[in-house]
Formats: C-alpha cells, structure tokens, sequence
C-alpha cells in the first residue's frame, strides 16, 4: 500500500529556463518568472542532481539523471564531476552510476538533528498516532513537492504506507499539498499554480478542482481531507503549520477509510488535527 509518491527531484522546468547549454548561459543568474527572486542555475541543478537520489534508485547514471532532472546530459556530466570531487557523490566505475556520499548525510543530519520544531512535532504526532489509531505525517514544500520531515504510527494500525524523512508528494494531488498551497502567500500560491498547470496538461482541469475544494477546505475548517480518493484503502487529513521563521509545514493523519469516514473526521479528527496543529505551534514559539 503507497501513496502516490513522488520519486526523484522534480525537474528544473518549468520554474526555470534552461537555455542553451554553454558555460557562459550555466554561469548566469536568471530571473524567476513573477517570483522577484533571482536562481543560480549551476547550485540549483546540482541540487536537483542530489535530490534524484531515493531509497528506491541509490545509483543512477548519467542518463537517467538527465531523464530525471530534464538537465541537459553535459551539464549533467560537468555536475557529476565537481561533485564527486567535493565528496557529495560516489562513483562505482564497475556499476558506472553513482550514489550519494557522506557529505549529504552530514548536511541532511545537521539539518534536521537540532530542529527544535522535529522535536516537540514527535511527541506531539506520537500521541495524536495513539490516540486516533492513525499514520501521522509532518511534511514541508520542496519546488512541486511536499517532502516528508518526520512520520509517527500507531502499532495496532499497522500501515504499510513506505512514508520515510525525504518521500516525496505531488504537491498537486494530495491533502498534504493542497493544505501547504492554503498555507503559502497569494503571489506564491498562484506562482506554483501556473507551473502545475504547465506540468500536468490535461489533467489540470480535475487537479484544479480539487486543489480549490482543499484550500477552501483550509480557510472553512482549518484542514483538508481525502476520503478513498488516491487510494480505495485510505483516509488522509491534512492542516497546516505556521511557525514564524520556518517555511509552512503541513501535519497529516492517515488511516484505513473504514476506520475514518466523513462523519468522524468531521465530527472528530479533523478538529483534533488542527488543535494538534496549533499546540504544535504554541510549543514550538515557547521553546525558540
């Protein structure tokens, strides 16, 4: 049983222009589209380069990097370079693909190891996990994608849902994604909103839809919820986190559909969800 899950780094296009592939066009800075904000074109290609990298694909080559990130293949192969010299990534010339290296796992730890806001969010999200007999998630934005920070089960629940710290989410079709685009500023929202369109094609009109009834969701009730729509087995109820100085976060509770219809997560756990949600938020200013 999985979610729908997004593998890899999402590509580079559309939220930037990739251009002609000289050195010269890879050296510039380039505006991002309505977003004020100006992208370094080699740091975010070989972000989306280490991004690539799961648990499911630990080696890649250099073609199927390029199919991942839609980098062009020499820019694909001058990244590779400089990062296995810095120690990022490993190259196996038996296998003649590479993985991720130490360094990663050093800047992912010190990412995460001290956050202040992961430790109050587990023992909050393990006694919502208790108590509702539920998967509990805590997610933030990534470009296109909510990446999981953190996931807390019940034991008699006994989910298999494969959700680990760096699963990736279409930001686009799941509760997680539409209560993170309620979350974010109107200019942000509709920024990501115009990328997803040019993304997804024809299935805009239906993702549109439904992305509207979630952040409706969000500003009626305080969350978001799914019932058997992405998965026949599963109940998904998102709500957002605001925490000042840290990007949106989103906390989801998932659980069998049979378990958690409409009417008790009206009646019951969306409104938990949200009071977990909020005294999150409160432990979590108490303790900066």
């Amino acid at each position: 049983m999985s979610l729908q899950t997004r593998p890899g780094a999402p590509s580079l296009h559309p939220d930037s222009d990739d251009g002609p592939d000289e050195e010269s066009s890879e050296d510039r800075a380039t505006q991002r589209p309505g977003s004020g904000r100006t992208m370094v074109m080699p740091l975010a290609r070989s972000l989306a380069i280490l991004s690539a990298f799961t648990p499911e694909a630990p080696w890649l080559g250099n073609q199927e990097l390029v199919l991942e990130t839609g980098i062009p293949a020499p820019s694909v192969s001058r990244m590779l370079r400089s990062l296995v010299t810095l120690g990022y990534l490993h190259y196996s010339p038996q296998r003649r693909k590479y993985r991720l290296a130490a360094a990663v796992l050093s800047l992912g730890y010190s990412a995460i190891a001290h956050s202040h806001v992961q430790r109050v969010a587990r023992l909050e999200m393990q006694s919502f996990a208790d108590a509702s007999e539920a998967y509990v998630v805590l997610g933030t934005r990534d470009r296109l994608d909510v990446i999981v920070l953190e996931t807390c089960a019940n034991k008699p629940a006994a989910l298999d849902l494969k959700l680990y710290a760096g699963t990736r989410l279409r930001i686009a079709s799941s509760p997680m994604g539409w209560a993170m685009l309620a979350a974010l500023p109107e200019l942000e929202r509709f920024y990501l909103l115009g990328n997803i369109e040019r993304k997804t094609g024809r299935e805009w009109p239906h993702l549109r839809r439904r992305i509207s009834e979630g952040i409706s969701q969000v500003h009626n009730v305080g969350y978001c919820m799914s019932l058997g729509e992405w998965e026949p087995e599963l109940a998904i109820v998102a709500a957002p986190l605001f925490i000042p100085d840290h990007t949106p976060l989103v906390l989801a509770c998932i659980a069998r559909s049979a378990r958690m219809g409409r009417a008790r997560v009206e009646r019951e756990l969306g409104p938990r969800l949200v009071a977990a949600a909020q005294s999150l938020q409160e432990k979590a200013l108490f303790k900066e």
